[in-house]
């Protein structure tokens, strides 16, 4: 495949079929954990600089605004929006990652872009990290799900394939473009608690990397979070203990379980209000998410 023509590449390292793991800020990362996921993994595995995509073609400057910033407090640079890529090679192998905003526009010239690096150096997977929020209970232990669309991937890695009709974001569509091009790939997504949305989770951010590194086949390196995931835990306690309703309802998403998300027993409560759960799985609630995203 010809090299990607809004690529500008910074390295031109000897990869051999390279995991591709993806994420984007926005609409498909709530609570940032997905971002963070990314951020983690290229820090703890001293990821270096591979390429980025150049963001004019892709932005809305006037939504995503490049910052301003001061080098020693006297030269002023600025700093635009941009998809970037880094490289690293672990015990499992070789990665690339692909981190940035969520683009604003040409969506389909976007994807081609990922896909080209990708066929670049022959990769032999895409995994995309995405999550959502969901009336789960910061209490317990994070629900995943994965999907994909080819049995074999499914098959392989314990996956679902995802029956979801709905408007979709970026990871939706590159989910497509890799199945049209025949590039293995799959979706993880995170439930975080709808009650903290705006807390950063950590917790979930670890348990994306934990499924991530098991499809990758290398060690997880999650301790680089442990701090900050005590911290998380400590400053949703204080969110809750504040408001006595929010508490009950926390205890009663607690008292579900930890089996309210595995394969036979996937249940939640949707509604704040309600007593009983509606029997909705967690696809279904990654479904309803992405619908409820609609027209913001």
């Amino acid at each position: 495949m010809a090299s990607p023509d809004h690529v500008r590449w910074q390295s031109q390292p000897q990869l051999r079929r390279p995991t591709v793991v993806a994420a984007f800020t926005g609409w498909n990362d709530a609570a940032d954990a997905a971002s963070t996921a990314v951020r983690t993994l290229i820090t703890s595995w001293n990821a270096q600089p591979l390429a980025e995509i150049v963001p004019e073609v892709f932005t809305d400057f006037a939504t995503i605004r490049p910052v301003v910033k001061l080098n020693n407090g006297v030269t002023r640079e600025i700093v635009w929006p941009s998809v970037a890529m880094w490289h690293a090679t672990t015990p499992g192998s070789d990665v690339i990652f692909v981190l940035g905003p969520e683009p604003s526009l040409r969506w389909r010239l976007f994807t081609e872009q990922v896909i080209s690096v990708a066929a670049h150096f022959e990769a032999s997977m895409v995994i995309t990290l995405g999550a959502l929020l969901a009336d789960v209970p910061h209490t317990r232990p994070i629900q995943l799900i994965g999907t994909a669309s080819d049995p074999a991937v499914i098959d392989r890695f314990d996956l679902q394939k995802s029956q979801y009709e709905g408007p979709t974001g970026i990871i939706g569509v590159l989910q497509d473009a890799c199945h049209l091009a025949d590039v293995p790939a799959a979706s993880l997504w995170a439930a975080v608690p709808a009650y903290a949305s705006q807390i950063p989770s950590p917790k979930a951010a670890a348990a994306l990397i934990e499924r991530a590194c098991e499809i990758i086949g290398t060690p997880a390196p999650v301790a680089a979070l442990g701090e900050a995931i005590d911290a998380y835990e400590g400053r949703v306690d204080e969110l809750v203990s504040e408001d006595e309703d929010l508490a009950e309802y926390v205890e009663r998403l607690d008292s579900m379980g930890d089996n309210v998300f595995e394969e036979d027993d996937r249940q939640m409560t949707l509604d704040f209000d309600e007593e009983e759960d509606d029997g909705s799985s967690l696809v279904d609630e990654v479904e309803q998410f992405l619908r409820d995203q609609e027209g913001r």
